[in-house]
């Protein structure tokens, strides 16, 4: 990533210091407080990230847009609306899926300059046989659609088992939420996108081993 060019060696003090008083410090303009929290939290975003996208490039454009923005408003993350790292979880998500968006609206217009007559032949003559890959990423994107419109703490404890990989503990411990309250959660936001999906939520969203314990 070209933010943060080296891995840094900090001492067990820097370790302590709570990502608040880090972002505090943002504020101020350390660049040092930026490159801790890019140390805490750098890698978890990107995995966040190329879980989303299918590009590692992309992801790491990504993980470099959430914390150049984090760098000109720090002021942006609020202490009194949950911890850093859900912040900076939501963030990344919000980002990931726009590059998704930019990226399928880049294609389209790709294919727009194609020769139509050709288009409508090759589409008639797939038939049955389109690519699996395709259909497996038009209904992640119908998910990720989904995904948006939960409520917050349902949309963070989903997006973290099916794009971050995490399983329920791990859930809880990144969250700072209960166990019980995180499962109550997936499950209410499962049942949002079920209703949203149509029915078809339990093949398009594969939790897999995110969803255990």
């Amino acid at each position: 990533m070209a933010l943060v060019t080296r891995a840094h060696d900090r001492s067990s003090n820097s370790d302590r210091i709570s990502d608040a008083e880090l972002v505090e410090r943002l504020t101020r303009g350390s660049s040092g407080a930026l490159e801790d929290l890019y140390d805490r939290y750098g890698r978890p975003a990107y995995s966040l990230a190329r879980r989303i996208l299918a590009d590692a490039g992309l992801a790491e454009d990504v993980v470099q847009e959430v914390f150049m923005a984090l760098w000109r408003q720090p002021e942006r993350f609020d202490t009194t609306r949950g911890s850093f790292s859900s912040w900076l979880t939501a963030m990344t998500h919000h980002k990931a899926v726009d590059a998704v968006r930019r990226e399928e609206a880049l294609r389209r217009r790709r294919s727009r300059a194609a020769d139509e007559d050709e288009s409508l032949i090759s589409t008639a003559a797939a038939g049955p046989d389109i690519d699996d890959q395709v259909i497996s990423s038009v209904r992640g994107d119908g998910v990720r659609r989904a995904l948006l419109e939960l409520p917050e703490v349902q949309r963070e404890a989903l997006t973290l088992a099916y794009f971050g990989g995490y399983t329920q503990r791990e859930v809880a411990a990144l969250t700072g939420a209960p166990l019980g309250t995180v499962k109550t959660r997936m499950l209410a936001g499962m049942r949002r996108l079920k209703e949203a999906l149509g029915g078809s939520a339990s093949n398009q969203l594969a939790l897999g081993e995110g969803a255990g314990l």
